[in-house]
């Protein structure tokens, strides 16, 4: 069974946990709109008053688009954030924004969190992505694109797939040629489901043991880097 992340619900232990993610380190920020459509972007975590709010920098407006148009008092946003440790955790919240400040800069405040969730990379989390990458199979590649990731595996969408004559259990290789500063990543892994999808197919392959870090080292960039 997947394991779940440790929820942490008493104040003093949201306190302790909050602390955790440092001023000034990087977080993401999840919003959607009334109609449904999804962002995710970078920003910074600033600090927060215990009880009472948590401080996050406002997005950068050119990144944001016609999102920012969304990020009103009363809107929903999950953040999420790196706590840096040998094991590399992620905590993560929901909570509603108070009010945004033009002063000193221009700030989010966001009402203080019931609950925190703090799980480790190196177990089950899994992540919606957009990578563009390539998928290497009996000596020939497709384009692909990386719909989700853990550190177990992903599920790749290869367009007119159909082509592929695909079994499972069939050696593969992921290779991502550039995702901001990483580069010709190659992560061996083999097929283990397959999903014909509109205009394709949809598979999923489990890493191999030894793409283990490269992994965690993707997903430390996905979670920290806008989509």
């Amino acid at each position: 069974m997947p394991s779940s992340p440790t929820k942490i619900e008493t104040v003093d232990r949201l306190n302790r946990n909050l602390g955790l993610l440092l001023a000034g380190s990087l977080v993401t920020i999840d919003i959607a709109t009334p109609a449904g459509q999804k962002g995710k972007f970078r920003t910074t975590f600033i600090g927060y008053l215990p009880k009472k709010y948590v401080l996050v920098q406002f997005p950068d407006k050119n990144k944001l688009g016609s999102f920012s148009q969304f990020l009103t008092q009363g809107v929903a946003v999950t953040v999420r954030g790196l706590i840096e440790g040998h094991e590399g955790s992620v905590a993560a919240f929901v909570s509603t924004v108070k009010q945004t400040l033009q002063i000193p800069s221009k700030i989010m405040v966001l009402d203080f969190p019931r609950s925190l969730s703090v799980q480790s990379l190196r177990k089950s989390i899994r992540i919606d992505t957009d990578i563009v990458s390539k998928v290497f199979v009996e000596g020939q590649y497709w384009q692909g694109l990386i719909t989700d990731l853990s550190l177990s595996g992903c599920q790749i969408l290869i367009k007119n797939g159909e082509k592929l004559n695909m079994t499972k259990d069939k050696s593969i290789s992921v290779i991502i040629e550039n995702f901001q500063d990483l580069n010709n990543l190659k992560l061996p892994g083999t097929m283990c489901t397959i999903k014909p999808v509109l205009n394709g197919v949809s598979i999923g392959v489990k890493f191999n043991e030894n793409a283990r870090e490269l992994v965690i080292k993707l997903l430390h960039h996905v979670i920290t880097l806008e989509v």
